[in-house]
């Protein structure tokens, strides 16, 4: 029943649910889950068996139906959140970007907030989206969302945060893991980031997990990936 007081938030491209769980953490209540790979659904109904599920690529999906299923109207929905696929702007991959089909699912997020007109939004990427194309994409993407929209007789329009790479290690996560973070408001009002912990606070892996069982030792193949991890930082710097 206390679900029911707290802030409603549309996911979008909600894998297995991680960034969901952030938001539930911080006081949000996920009102509906958009997810095409059913592997991911399948672990979503494990661990939130009362959520509502949309199992599609969101190409074909609307936003009526996710207003629908997440039981919300235009304009009510506090927030629009999600991590489009960030391999076609990965080094990680061949950084296609928005030469790829994944890389303009960007503009499906864009769509469906557009549409649904959530108080605010946050989007979620890999650092790289930041300089594919010496930024087009994600000058392009700011463009799209800053635009006014017409809805009921009255125009709204977001005002966006200008983008930032935070990296999970400043948070208290045992990790380095840098991610592109976009936030938009309709109210005007500007998102402040969060401030990073100290570096002498920061936890190491051994805090995590120093108290596991001692590992096997790594295959021939995370070897050699870890190998070509190490070669792209040492060439770009992340």
């Amino acid at each position: 029943m206390e679900d029911i007081k707290k802030p409603k938030v549309i996911s979008l491209f909600s894998g297995a649910g991680g960034l969901d769980i952030g938001f539930e953490s911080a006081g949000f209540s996920i009102a509906v889950a958009v997810e095409v790979d059913p592997s991911c659904c399948d672990t979503l109904r494990t661990n939130r068996p009362n959520l509502p599920i949309i199992n599609k690529n969101i190409t074909e999906v609307t936003s009526e139906e996710i207003l629908k299923a997440a039981n919300l109207a235009p304009l009510e929905a506090a927030l629009v959140i999600g991590g489009p696929p960030c391999q076609s702007f990965s080094l990680a991959g061949l950084r296609k970007g928005l030469d790829d089909e994944r890389g303009k699912l960007l503009f499906e997020f864009v769509r469906i907030v557009r549409e649904t007109l959530p108080l605010g939004f946050v989007l979620e990427n890999v650092k790289g989206l930041t300089n594919w194309d010496s930024g087009r994409a994600l000058k392009m993407l700011i463009e799209e969302l800053s635009k006014p929209i017409e809805h009921g007789g009255k125009e709204y329009k977001y005002t966006i945060t200008p983008p930032k790479v935070l990296n999970a290690v400043d948070y208290g996560v045992p990790q380095f893991r840098e991610r592109l973070i976009l936030v938009g408001n309709r109210e005007g009002q500007s998102f402040d980031y969060p401030v990073p912990i100290n570096v002498e606070d920061r936890k190491t892996v051994r805090d995590a997990i120093g108290g596991l069982p001692k590992p096997e030792a790594p295959s021939e193949t995370a070897q050699n990936v870890a190998k070509s991890i190490k070669g792209r930082r040492d060439k770009y710097g992340y």
